[in-house]
């Protein structure tokens, strides 16, 4: 049975996932790397889109309405000293020297780049990062050198997106094997409630096919941008309640 009819049947039937824990490790280690693949893509989608409308938002709100500044010895100067925000299309750029405004304020507000007090922040796709300015080799930076970084940027994306899609998707198959580990060893208990004999190997290959409804509801909210109140507990409660169900789908031990 190829992996994609598997991960047809693990959406509905427990017994199917009972039946693949006797199939080789090989196999469900592809078919964990194939659920993580689709779990990234709309998270990647909506990456990509925000970084790409985030530059060219970026290069023309700088050059055409944010006031002059320059970055010198790792701190922001401007003429007026005073926090300004520009939005554009969905896309906010905030110069504060002042430091009244936090990278966290930026996370808070979508899709945004911020020129801080002393450090450049960056919230693109419900991702965050920020980064100090002693990072720039430079010991002065002005308007028109961020100007002319932003239209090299066009072409870089197409270099920079697949290295930042192989890094998403290498992070995210370690939390997915992580989190099957974790399941598994869930797995020890709820085996014994149910009085199955099975083995760790046995329910890890069980719970690798077990978080296939939740990975697959989850995948469908984030492309279509729909938060999911208590979605951790859920996706542990919808996979566990899966997985016991697979397990009492295993035969009972015969009495003596």
């Amino acid at each position: 049975m190829n992996v994609f009819k598997q991960m047809y049947k693990s959406m509905y039937s427990p017994r199917d996932i009972a039946i693949y824990r006797f199939q080789g490790i090989g196999k469900t280690i592809l078919y964990v790397f194939l659920l993580t693949l689709l779990s990234v893509l709309p998270t990647f989608y909506h990456f990509s889109i925000a970084i790409m409308n985030g530059i060219q938002a970026a290069e023309e709100i700088i050059r055409e309405e944010m006031p002059d500044f320059t970055i010198k010895n790792g701190i922001l100067e401007t003429e007026s000293n005073l926090p300004v925000t520009i939005e554009r299309n969905g896309f906010s750029i905030t110069v504060d020297p002042t430091g009244s405004v936090s990278g966290k304020d930026l996370a808070d507000t979508g899709n945004a780049f911020g020129l801080l007090k002393d450090e450049f922040a960056l919230s693109a796709g419900g991702n965050f990062q920020t980064y100090p300015y002693s990072m720039i080799d430079a010991t002065e930076v002005g308007k028109q050198d961020f100007v002319d970084f932003f239209a090299s940027m066009d072409g870089a994306a197409y270099i920079i997106l697949p290295i930042a899609f192989i890094f998403i998707y290498l992070i995210s198959s370690a939390m997915k094997f992580i989190e099957i580990s974790v399941l598994a060893m869930m797995g020890l208990i709820l085996k014994n409630i149910g009085g199955r004999r099975l083995n760790y190997g046995h329910l890890w290959r069980m719970a690798a096919y077990s978080v296939t409804i939740s990975t697959v509801f989850f995948t469908i909210m984030e492309a279509i941008k729909t938060p999911v109140p208590n979605g951790f507990l859920i996706n542990w409660l919808v996979s566990a309640i899966v997985l016991y169900l697979a397990i009492n789908e295993t035969p009972a031990p015969k009495k003596a």
